[in-house]
């Protein structure tokens, strides 16, 4: 579940293995590319984070980061 927090969506995301996270990793690229929002994210080993808001917004939470947050989901389903 997604956490609103400090103005940011947040949430991780863990895999079986460093392959399998950075595979989610290039899935959510190709939509946040689609959807001209790129997220905030980090990567160690198979842990993928997520910290969503949006900049031109004056970096709060908005419509378009939990639409973002609601594809990512999609994506491990």
């Amino acid at each position: 579940m997604w956490k609103e927090e400090d103005n940011k969506l947040k949430k991780t995301f863990e895999f079986g293995n460093f392959i399998e996270a950075f595979g989610f990793m290039s899935s959510v690229a190709i939509v946040a590319e689609k959807m001209g929002h790129h997220p905030n994210w980090s990567n160690v080993y198979n842990t993928v984070t997520f910290e969503l808001n949006t900049h031109d917004a004056g970096d709060v939470v908005t419509d378009k980061d939990h639409k973002l947050a609601a594809a990512i989901d999609e994506l491990v389903g």
